[in-house]
């Protein structure tokens, strides 16, 4: 039976993958993107079937959230399923030097101030009221019959248990979103919503690109006995099974996939 899913973020990398996966298993994605228009048209494209859709918002905009939500319930005519992807990693180097990030000896408190607003805005927040608008949705609009009520899923990281020095804000908004959602398994439930989350570890996309081709690297690799990083087709397989109806014991779970690199 087909269903109508609503992943954050899909414009490229874990995201992209994730709605095509949706997408081979017969469903229709409204895949979202916010300024990537091209990149995420080709993804629509891409997919097989028919009764996908383009939406658009800036996620750390509320008014923009609920506009983007409305639109993805009218081209799908019920959203069952919610991939929260969307998340800000980090822009641009340090200043003065080649590494990624905000760290708190290199940084200037303005940026600092201003990267960790944007951070928690983007990928905490913006969670947080998509999470509000499709469940909100998902309790007043019936499923078509055979369904669960609804399914929501996270996308955390590693980084909010193992820590992020170079990223903390990052690290710090996706603990957040592996709180929030034990919090909403618990808040839906008793609905018939089963919501959980996945902290994946390096994933082979382009946000991770500038560490994974820079000298850092083969030491990201070497943190699992794989000596490899995820693929954002592995990360899909596990979202489109805690998605599944069969999944519903699953919820309040964070599923860690981080290939034994992080133990805990």
């Amino acid at each position: 039976m087909s269903r109508g899913i609503l992943v954050t973020g899909a414009s490229r990398g874990i995201g992209a993958a994730i709605a095509k996966a949706f997408a081979d298993d017969g469903d229709r994605v409204a895949v979202h993107h916010r300024t990537a228009t091209d990149t995420a048209a080709s993804v629509l494209d891409s997919l097989p079937g028919s009764g996908h859709l383009l939406v658009r918002a800036d996620i750390a905009d509320p008014a923009a959230v609920a506009a983007m939500v409305e639109e993805a319930v009218d081209g799908l005519g019920r959203i069952d399923v919610l991939v929260n992807n969307a998340a800000l990693f980090v822009d641009e180097p340090v200043a003065g030097s080649r590494r990624l990030g905000h760290p708190v000896a290199e940084t200037s408190y303005e940026d600092w101030v201003a990267v960790w607003r944007r951070t928690v805005e983007v990928n905490l927040l913006g969670t947080a009221n998509v999470t509000w608008c499709v469940a909100r949705h998902m309790l007043s609009v019936d499923p078509p019959v055979g369904l669960p009520q609804g399914r929501i899923v996270n996308i955390g990281s590693r980084g909010a248990f193992r820590g992020e020095p170079q990223v903390p804000a990052y690290g710090a908004s996706k603990a957040g979103v592996h709180a929030m959602s034990q919090s909403m398994a618990l808040a839906l439930g008793t609905y018939g919503i089963a919501v959980t989350s996945v902290a994946p570890g390096f994933v082979a996309t382009d946000m991770a690109d500038q560490v994974l081709s820079g000298p850092e690297g083969d030491q990201v690799r070497a943190q699992s006995p794989f000596d490899r990083v995820a693929r954002p087709d592995e990360v899909a397989a596990a979202v489109l099974y805690l998605a599944s109806p069969g999944a519903e014991w699953a919820s309040g779970a964070v599923l860690d996939l981080n290939g034994a690199s992080y133990l805990r």
